[in-house]
C-alpha cells in the first residue's frame, strides 16, 4: 500500500526514551478519490515514530468495497523498507516489478522488500473480487537497516504462518519468532509481528523478548494491556524490559496485532513512500521515479515497472522547496 497523502511530511525517526506505557491515538487518512477508503494511522505519529523497525502502521476496515470502491493503488515506488500486508477479511492482489502476481487472503502474508528500489500495485476492488464485499486488515512497513537498504528487491508469500496457543489465545506469528514458533518470512532486523486473538474474559500472559520494545494495535474489542485500556485502532506501546506482556479481554473477544523489535538505532528519514537517511537521498529517489514513469532507463533500472495493472503509475507529490524540520518526538 502507498501513502497517498498529496502533501506528505518529511520526518526523521529515531529511537528514544519512553514512558512505561504509551497510548497512540489513530488519525484518519483518506486513500485517494471521491470515495476514498479511509485508514487509521498510528505510525508514524507525533507521539511515536518507531516500534522496533516498524515505521508505518495503517488499520483499515471492515469496509464495504461496493460503497468505498475498495483498494485500487496504481504502481508506485518504495525504497529502504519492507511492506507487510496482513488481512482479517477480503483479498488483495499484489503485482510488482519482479513480475510477482499474488493474491493474499486472511491467514497469509505478503511481504515485499524494496531494497534500493521497487514499484508495485495493490488492488481489492468489487470488479476484481466480486465475492468479497468486505476489506479489513493492516498494512505495516519495516525500515531496512544500513546493511540491507541498498540491496536487491524481493517478494515473499507465506501461505501458512505458524501458530500457537497461550492461556486460551490463538497467536499467528507472521514475522519473526515468538513463543515456540518462527515465521519463514525474511527479516533484516530482530523483530516480531503476530495476530493475537484473546477470548472474552481471558487473561493472557504472553512471553516476549525483554530486549524488544512492543506495540499492540487493537482491531476488535477493548483490550486491557499492561493495566491500560486500549480502544479499537489505538496503539499501545511498551518499552524494552518486559519478559511477558499481559493482555486481557472484557465481555467481548479482542483481536490485536503485536509488533516489536530491538530499538532501531539508525536515523530514518521518511517522505511519501521513500525511506532513507538524508533529504538528498529522498530528492534523488523522487527524481528517478519520475524518470521511470517517463520511460528513462536509469529510473527503470532502479524501480522497474509493473505489468498487468490497467492504468498509469502514480506520480510522486511535489517536494517542498525548503528542507523541512524533523518532527520532535
Amino acid at each position: 500500500m502507498t501513502n497517498l497523502d498529496p502533501h506528505p511530511d518529511e520526518q526523521v525517526c529515531v529511537a528514544g526514551p519512553a514512558a512505561d506505557v504509551e497510548l497512540v491515538e489513530p488519525r484518519d487518512v483518506p486513500l485517494g478519490g471521491p470515495r476514498a477508503m479511509t485508514v487509521r494511522r498510528t505510525l508514524p505519529s507525533r507521539a511515536r515514530s518507531l516500534v522496533g523497525p516498524f515505521c508505518f502502521a495503517d488499520h483499515y476496515g471492515p469496509d464495504d468495497v461496493a460503497a468505498t470502491g475498495g483498494m485500487d493503488v496504481p504502481p508506485h515506488p518504495h525504497t529502504g523498507l519492507q511492506t507487510v500486508t496482513w488481512l482479517f477479511e477480503g483479498s488483495v492482489l499484489h503485482r510488482d516489478a519482479l513480475g510477482s502476481e499474488q493474491v493474499v487472503v486472511p491467514g497469509q502474508l505478503n511481504l515485499m522488500t524494496a531494497g534500493r528500489g521497487i514499484c508495485h500495485s495493490e488492488e481489492a476492488t468489487p470488479a476484481l473480487f466480486p465475492e468479497h464485499r468486505v476489506l479489513h486488515g493492516v498494512q505495516l512497513w519495516t525500515v531496512l537497516p544500513e546493511s540491507a537498504r541498498h540491496g536487491e528487491r524481493a517478494f515473499d508469500h507465506v501461505a501458512d504462518v505458524p501458530t500457537f496457543t497461550v492461556d486460551g489465545a490463538l497467536v499467528r506469528v507472521f514475522m519473526g519468532a515468538l513463543g515456540p514458533v518462527a515465521s519463514p518470512a525474511r527479516a533484516y532486523s530482530p523483530l516480531v509481528a503476530a495476530q493475537v486473538d484473546v477470548p472474552a474474559g481471558a487473561r493472557v500472559v504472553l512471553p516476549v523478548d525483554p530486549t524488544f520494545e512492543h506495540g499492540v494495535l487493537v482491531d476488535t474489542g477493548v483490550l486491557r494491556f499492561e493495566g491500560h485500556d486500549v480502544a479499537r485502532s489505538w496503539l499501545a506501546y511498551a518499552p524494552p524490559g518486559r519478559d511477558v506482556l499481559v493482555l486481557e479481554a472484557g465481555d467481548a473477544p479482542v483481536r490485536a496485532v503485536l509488533m516489536g523489535g530491538a530499538p532501531f538505532d539508525e536515523p530514518v528519514l521518511m517522505w511519501w513512500n521513500f525511506v532513507g537517511r538524508t533529504h538528498d537521498e529522498v530528492v534523488e529517489a523522487r527524481a528517478q521515479w519520475q524518470a521511470a514513469i517517463a520511460g528513462d532507463t536509469t529510473g527503470l533500472g532502479r524501480f522497474g515497472e509493473v505489468h498487468g495493472y490497467a492504468g498509469p503509475p502514480l506520480p510522486a507529490p511535489e517536494l517542498p522547496h525548503v528542507r523541512l524540520r524533523p518532527r520532535e518526538r
